[in-house]
């Protein structure tokens, strides 16, 4: 992923909603394992993790040069307290030093550590409160898991499951910490009119599934670049069993910038030990609102088809080879200027050596439209404990 603070994504298939202080890698998962300090006191568990992390490109010199590359070293620990059955506080903290002091150091400095996570959790039968910092996942606002911490937001969200196969969610977000940027928190709600809020629909019952969410972001500015917006987000699929289909409509409206119209299509299936996926975009007269990450079925590990105005395809296969998960993906896209065209080949590997450590590979070849290819290699390890 390119190195900024809006740093670009691996779209994850993602259609939940929160989480609490729960942290995991982003391809491929182990199973965390929950140790409990019975000891002290039997409500408390506490889960830890150490992360490697090199990543190195070609954008202004050659891979491997020291002015292209960076080593930076995380521990994170999550702790989990239940004061009885319906309230926890959830905590994460990350301290982090970077090894190769160049152009760019990761989490903006050469060492530190931050509180990510540090919430209330209140469950009264079927509704869930989180109060504080979480990590919030909803299509188009949200954090996602990348170099040495995922990024974070300060947030009020509640959630109800009282339907079966049906969640029902809001949330009020105060503060965002974007991905690789140390402990900076910004206030979104001292940008424009302050109100940045999401309510959501989310129903699946393993064959239809469906996500409408609706976004109001005063912090367009902050978030986009551009313009604060409303946004209407709206997907549903169907799964036949041996093949699935999906699709997606984004709707932004700007407040004085033009709006946008976004729709795409995927279909998913398994043939002969590998997973496929084929999927289109198209989007019209302007980029589609979005704060942290987006979901749309064609972005890639370094781009956003939010930013791709116009069509984009992305073809894709995974499979598991010896232990080795491995996943090949190529993606074309259209930009803003009627010339302008990119593309991204990303390769992923990633290999458990045991239920607690896993060690991963990326290799990405991206063209963003009018610049050159750049070529990035990421390799890093995470040992849970």
């Amino acid at each position: 992923m390119r190195l900024t603070k809006l740093s670009l994504i691996a779209t994850l298939a993602i259609s939940s909603v929160f989480a609490g202080g729960d942290i995991s890698p982003v391809q491929p998962t182990t199973t965390t394992p929950s140790t409990t300090n019975e000891a002290c006191d039997s409500k408390t568990t506490i889960n830890a993790k150490l992360t490697g992390y090199y990543y190195t490109d070609d954008d202004s010199v050659d891979l491997f040069d020291n002015d292209s590359s960076e080593f930076g070293l995380a521990a994170t620990l999550d702790v989990t307290h239940k004061f009885d059955e319906h309230i926890a506080m959830n905590f994460s903290a990350i301290g982090y030093v970077n090894t190769i002091k160049r152009n760019f150091m990761m989490e903006g400095d050469k060492n530190g550590a931050f509180i990510n996570v540090a919430n209330i959790t209140a469950n009264y039968y079927d509704t869930t409160f989180i109060l504080g910092r979480q990590l919030l996942d909803t299509p188009m606002l949200g954090g996602f898991d990348w170099l040495l911490a995922p990024g974070a937001f300060e947030a009020y969200t509640i959630a109800n499951n009282s339907i079966d196969n049906l969640t029902l969610v809001g949330s009020y977000v105060r503060t965002w910490r974007q991905n690789n940027t140390g402990d900076e928190w910004i206030n979104l709600t001292d940008i424009d009119d302050g109100n940045n809020w999401t309510l959501g629909a989310v129903y699946d019952d393993k064959t239809i599934s469906a996500n409408l969410w609706y976004y109001n972001v005063d912090a367009g500015a902050k978030a986009t670049d551009i313009d604060k917006y409303t946004q209407i987000y709206l997907d549903a699929g169907y799964d036949f069993g041996s093949f699935a289909v999906a699709a997606q409509y984004v709707n932004t409206d700007f407040d004085t910038a033009k709006d946008s119209d976004l729709f795409a299509l995927k279909a998913t299936t398994s043939l002969g030990g590998f997973d496929f996926l084929v999927a289109y975009s198209n989007l019209s007269d302007n980029v589609a609102g979005f704060v942290g990450r987006d979901t749309i079925y064609t972005s890639s590990w370094n781009t956003f088809a939010s930013n791709s105005q116009g069509d984009a395809f992305k073809f894709e296969a995974s499979s598991e080879f010896v232990g080795i998960s491995a996943t090949a993906s190529y993606a074309y896209y259209e930009y803003e200027q009627e010339d302008d065209e990119g593309h991204e080949f990303d390769l992923i590997l990633g290999y458990n050596i045991t239920k607690c450590i896993d060690a991963n590979i990326v290799y990405s070849n991206t063209n963003y439209g009018s610049d050159d290819d750049v070529n990035a290699l990421e390799i890093y390890a995470n040992y849970k404990f």
